[in-house]
């Protein structure tokens, strides 16, 4: 879809990542026909595999390297490739929801930290559910990036657990996932209520 606007150039692109035993998928589907109508996945750190966003903006500030190496025993990783499609547009389901899910399974995955690109359309989402700006690298956290007339910031969530930066009613949203990874909600939308089926057990993994 990002090639429709001439944007070729997302590292979190890469088919790479199909191969990676430490990356999870999160799926937004129909409830009668089971197509894909939304995804993300998070990356965790380790391996020969880079994180995305060191693929994206370590040619252009190398401190991301260390700042990323230094979490990785606390276990950290990425949320990142997070897309909808036109059918959802405007539902929140690319962005919001899919980005409070991609926070909430953390805990499953045992992790502490949690990395992110993102787009100027997702930076209010990536605030609200926790992300703070890494200043310290870029320019005040910006990049150019995936081309020179555009930019993207560099994001951290420094305790998935706590939560500490998390918007009050995004933490509530988090916790509640996280306390029940098998619910149904009736969610407002600009286009009106529907109701949204979670299941966030994942595979192989037991709480």
């Amino acid at each position: 879809m990002l090639e429709i606007f001439g944007i070729t150039q997302i590292t979190s692109a890469k088919i790479d990542w199909m191969l990676n035993p430490n990356v999870y998928l999160v799926v937004v589907t129909t409830d009668n026909d089971d197509r894909i109508l939304a995804g993300g996945r998070i990356q965790i750190a380790g391996g020969n595999f880079p994180l995305p966003i060191e693929d994206a903006v370590g040619y252009m500030d190398d401190r991301i390297y260390p700042m990323i190496s230094e979490q990785k025993e606390l276990v950290t990783g990425e949320c990142c490739g997070l897309w909808n499609s036109w059918e959802v547009a405007g539902l929140g389901i690319g962005s919001i929801f899919l980005g409070r899910t991609c926070v909430a399974i953390t805990e499953q995955l045992k992790m502490k930290s949690l990395f992110a690109l993102c787009a100027p359309a997702t930076y209010r989402n990536c605030i609200r559910t926790g992300f703070r700006v890494i200043d310290s690298i870029g320019n005040k956290g910006k990049f150019y990036y995936p081309k020179e007339d555009l930019t993207a910031t560099a994001l951290v969530i420094d305790d998935v657990i706590t939560l500490d930066n998390t918007f009050p009613d995004e933490k509530t949203a988090i916790m509640e996932l996280r306390n029940n990874l098998v619910m149904s909600q009736i969610v407002d939308t600009k286009h009106g209520a529907i109701e949204v089926h979670f299941d966030l057990r994942i595979k192989g993994i037991t709480s």
